[in-house]
């Protein structure tokens, strides 16, 4: 659960610190947030 937390507060963050992005780009970096969140999750052992 923590991880989706953090994965939802960088997309949160993203958001609205980049309001003039387009939904190509939203989607870009959503899915590299999650593969970092997997990478977290893997290589952290954070549940």
């Amino acid at each position: 659960m923590n991880i989706f937390i953090i994965w939802l507060i960088l997309v949160i963050v993203w958001n609205y610190g980049y309001p003039q992005a387009t939904p190509l780009e939203d989607v870009i970096v959503a899915v590299v947030l999650s593969l970092f969140s997997n990478f977290l999750k893997k290589y952290l052992k954070i549940d």
